[in-house]
C-alpha cells in the first residue's frame, strides 16, 4: 500500500533568508583580519588571542551562512519544479485509490474480514488526504467506513490535548471554544506561557530595584558604563569611516557613485553592529592596516572582543533559524550535525521514495478491477497491518536486561 510522504509543502514558508547578512557576505573579498606577533613581543596577549578567534569563527559563521541561503534558494526551486508537481500527482492518484477501494466495498465476493481490512486502508488515506487537500468528499467517505465521524474524532483528540496540555504546563487554556486544531492550542499556550514569563520578569525586576544594595548598584552601574564604551568603539569606527566616505564632498560623479556604494555598505555594516565588517572596510580603503590592530590597547581589545562576540552569537542563531525549517521537514533532532549540503541529498531521496510509491499507487489502482489480484491484495496489506501492530505492541511492552 503506497503511503503518504511526509515532506511537508506548507512548511516551506517558515525558510526565511536574512537578504543584509546575504549581501554583505557576498561582497566581503578582502583578506582575513589578524594579529600578528610583532618581533619585540613575540607572544600576543589574552586579548589578541580572543580577537583572532573569534575573527575566525565569525568568517566561517559567515560563509556557513551563505552556504545554507545558496541551498535554500536551490531547496525552493527543486520543490516547486519537481516535488511539489509530483505531490500533487501522486495526492490526486490516491483520491482516486480512495474512490476505487469505496466502490469496490459495494461488489460481491468480498468477505467480512476482507471487507474490514479495505475499510482500514479507506479510513487511513482518507484521513491523510482531508488533512492535506481538505477534500469534503474525501471526509465523505472517512465518515461512511469509520466508526465515528471525522469531527467528532477531531474535537475530542483537541479536547484531550488541551486537557494534557493543561495538566502539564500547569495552565488554564479556558472553555477552548477557539482552540480547534493542536496548532492553535500550541500557539495559544505560547503566547500565555510569553505572558507569564514577562510578568515575573517584571515582578523580579520591580523586587530586585527595591532591595538593591550599594554594592550592585555600583555593579550595575559598570556594566553600563561597558556597554556604553563598547558602542562607542563601534560608533568611532563608524565616524571615521562616514567622514572619510561622505559622498557630498566629491565633485566628479563617478568617484561619489563609488562612495555612495560604499556608504551603503557602511551603514548596512553599522545597522547590523557588524564591528568586523566596519574595520574590513577600513582595511579596504586603506585606512588601517594590520599593525594599527596590533597596537590596540587592552581595554580597546575587551570591547572589540565584546561586539566580535554578539556578532558571533547573532550569525549562530542566524544559522540555527535558516537550519530549523530543514530539520523539521527531514524529522531531524536539533543536536544531529546538518551540513548545508546535505539538505538536497535528503530532498532527492525524498523525491526518489515518491516516485516508487507513485510507482506503486498505480499497479495497486487496478486491483479493484480484478476479483482474484484484489484478494490477493487484501492478503497482502493484512499481513502487513499484523506485522506493524505485533511491531507496536512490542515497543510498547517494558524490556528488561
Amino acid at each position: 500500500m503506497a503511503e503518504t510522504p511526509h515532506l511537508s509543502l506548507r512548511s516551506r514558508k517558515t525558510i526565511t533568508l536574512n537578504s543584509s547578512l546575504s549581501l554583505l557576505a557576498m561582497t566581503n573579498t578582502n583578506p582575513l583580519i589578524q594579529i600578528s606577533p610583532k618581533p619585540d613581543q613575540p607572544n600576543l596577549s589574552k586579548g589578541q588571542k580572543t580577537f583572532n578567534t573569534l575573527v575566525k569563527k565569525i568568517e566561517a559563521s559567515r560563509q556557513t551562512l551563505l552556504q545554507w541561503q545558496g541551498v535554500a534558494l536551490t531547496f525552493e526551486q527543486k520543490v516547486a519544479g519537481s516535488y511539489a508537481p509530483l505531490l500533487k500527482t501522486f495526492r490526486e492518484g490516491q483520491a482516486v485509490m480512495v474512490r476505487r477501494l469505496d466502490q469496490a466495498l459495494d461488489r460481491k465476493g468480498l468477505n467480512k474480514s476482507e471487507r474490514q481490512v479495505v475499510q482500514k486502508v479507506i479510513c487511513q488515506m482518507a484521513e491523510h488526504l482531508f488533512v492535506d487537500t481538505g477534500d469534503e468528499s474525501i471526509k465523505t467517505i472517512y465518515n461512511k467506513h469509520s466508526d465515528t465521524d471525522f469531527d467528532s474524532e477531531e474535537a475530542a483528540a483537541v479536547n484531550s490535548m488541551k486537557s494534557a496540555v493543561e495538566a502539564m504546563f500547569e495552565v488554564d487554556l479556558g472553555d477552548g471554544s477557539e482552540l480547534n486544531s493542536p496548532e492553535e492550542i500550541l500557539a495559544h499556550l505560547h503566547e500565555q506561557m510569553e505572558k507569564d514569563h514577562l510578568r515575573r520578569v517584571e515582578e523580579q525586576d520591580q523586587r530586585s530595584r527595591l532591595k538593591k544594595t550599594a554594592k550592585q548598584r555600583a555593579r550595575d552601574e559598570k556594566l553600563k558604563t561597558e556597554a556604553d564604551e563598547t558602542s562607542l568603539s563601534i560608533r568611532e569606527v563608524y565616524r571615521k569611516l562616514v567622514s572619510a566616505l561622505h559622498p557630498d564632498r566629491e565633485p566628479g560623479p563617478q568617484e561619489r557613485a563609488r562612495k555612495t556604494a560604499l556608504m551603503q555598505r557602511v551603514n548596512q555594516a553599522y545597522g547590523k553592529k557588524d564591528l568586523l565588517r566596519l574595520l574590513e572596510l577600513q582595511l579596504e580603503l586603506e585606512h588601517i592596516d594590520t599593525h594599527t590592530i596590533a597596537g590596540l590597547s587592552e581595554h580597546r581589545l575587551k570591547h572589540f572582543n565584546k561586539v566580535l562576540k554578539d556578532q558571533l552569537t547573532e550569525l549562530q542563531q542566524e544559522i540555527s533559524h535558516v537550519e530549523m525549517p530543514f530539520r523539521k521537514q527531514f524529522h531531524l533532532p536539533p543536536h544531529q550535525p546538518l551540513p548545508p549540503t546535505a539538505v538536497i541529498a535528503h530532498l532527492m531521496r525524498e523525491i526518489s521514495e515518491l516516485r516508487h510509491r507513485m510507482r506503486l499507487l498505480e499497479k495497486e489502482l487496478l486491483m479493484p478491477n480484478d476479483l482474484v489480484a484484489f484478494k490477493l491484495w487484501i492478503k497482502s496489506v493484512r499481513r502487513e497491518i499484523k506485522e506493524r501492530d505485533a511491531q507496536r505492541r512490542d515497543e510498547d511492552e517494558p524490556q528488561y536486561f
